[in-house]
């Protein structure tokens, strides 16, 4: 199975974003709205990055100044680990556990086509695992 399967039977493929000029409040304020674990960073409708709830923690542990002064191009992952389409899920699986990444952002030709979370491959082994009994 590949990731291209994954995101066929997603309920929704839209990834939601942001602008890396915008602040880290408006970045939460995106993720709550959603009921999402991260968002793509866009430049130009270009990924340039991610923020994820995790960089906003780190953000809260460390600033001295409110959210809503902080820029996401300041608290965001910049060396994202992207997957395609054709990535086996099985090799998806293991790189988000060895690099402890909950999201993956999937690219086809430079150009942001989908995100993987570790909760939808645990949903799709689960579902294969079922339909195996």
């Amino acid at each position: 199975m590949n990731v291209e399967d994954i995101l066929a039977r997603k309920s929704s493929n839209e990834v939601r974003s942001i602008g890396s000029e915008r602040s880290v409040e408006e970045a939460v304020a995106e993720l709550v709205q959603h009921n999402i674990g991260s968002l793509s960073v866009m430049e130009g409708g270009r990924p340039v990055g991610i923020i994820t709830e995790r960089d906003i923690l780190r953000a809260c542990a460390s600033e001295n100044r409110p959210l809503a002064d902080t820029r996401v191009e300041e608290r965001m992952t910049r060396n994202v680990i992207t997957g395609s389409a054709n990535d086996k899920v099985s090799d998806v699986m293991g790189w988000m556990t060895e690099m402890r990444i909950r999201h993956l952002p999937v690219l086809e030709q430079d150009q942001l086509a989908g995100m993987v979370s570790i909760g939808d491959i645990v949903k799709r082994r689960v579902h294969e695992y079922e339909t195996e009994q």
